[in-house]
């Protein structure tokens, strides 16, 4: 079958898409947070539907390169404390989705990513990142922790938008670079990967969408490879302020697309 046919795609659509899927790769090993304007580019391309379906195995590829890369890194007292609160979220972001209109959702997660933006901003400038993410084990570590994970699990229920909230908390709790991208690598693998029987159960996944997928993850590779070589020519601050404007970027894409 030929899946520019099925999905109706012309050269530049394909080409928005790949170039999309070459930023999620770029996302996952160097800015995480960037791939909100992947979801963007897809759901303008594909049907809204659809394009759920379509990246969520593409995120997963970028997911597994980035856990191969950064594995090393990952700091698992913090996923052991997301993970719950996630959950919850998840739970949460259901609920919503049984009367919330399209509308509604992009309003909601847009004015939640650019208020959390502003937080993350003025704690940034309020106290020095330490070497250690060692706030999450104070109590009010913890309250954060619960906060930003229902948060994160809500938005990546509602709109495959969990990025950028997660990245604002591994900010906020003052992890350094290699260990902010081993951290969020093995949070998203897990999540994302334990979404794929939903979205196959709703038929958002199928042989259609994953021929689609089988050609753009190629695409994928190029651009962790990219981020892989760009990560370590960032300087700390620089990341923080790239991560922060990536989810201004697409706060603000939600809110007036």
């Amino acid at each position: 079958m030929n899946t520019m046919t099925h999905w109706h795609l012309g050269g530049w659509e394909f080409a928005a898409l790949a170039f999309a899927a070459l930023l999620v790769g770029f996302s996952k090993t160097a800015v995480s947070g960037a791939n909100t304007v992947s979801l963007a580019i897809f759901a303008a391309v594909l049907p809204a539907r659809a394009s759920t379906g379509v990246l969520l195995p593409i995120l997963i590829a970028g997911d597994v390169l980035a856990v191969l890369v950064y594995r090393r890194h990952a700091h698992w007292p913090t996923l052991w404390r997301l993970f719950p609160a996630v959950g919850a979220g998840v739970v949460v972001g259901t609920v919503f989705l049984m009367w919330a209109d399209d509308g509604s959702v992009r309003t909601s997660i847009g004015a939640i990513l650019l208020l959390m933006a502003g937080v993350t901003v003025w704690r940034r400038r309020t106290a020095d990142a330490g070497e250690e993410p060692d706030g999450v084990t104070t109590r009010a570590g913890r309250a954060k922790a619960r906060s930003y994970g229902v948060l994160g699990g809500f938005t990546t229920m509602v709109a495959n938008a969990g990025g950028p909230v997660m990245s604002l908390y591994l900010l906020s709790a003052g992890f350094r670079k290699l260990g902010f991208l081993g951290t969020s690598a093995f949070f998203f693998l897990i999540v994302n990967t334990s979404k794929l029987p939903f979205s196959a159960g709703l038929g958002l996944i199928d042989a259609d969408s994953l021929l689609l997928d089988a050609v753009l993850v190629l695409f994928v590779v190029p651009g962790a490879l990219l981020g892989r070589w760009a990560v370590h020519r960032i300087n700390q601050r620089l990341f923080e302020q790239l991560v922060i404007a990536a989810t201004v970027v697409g706060g603000v894409q939600l809110l007036v697309g």
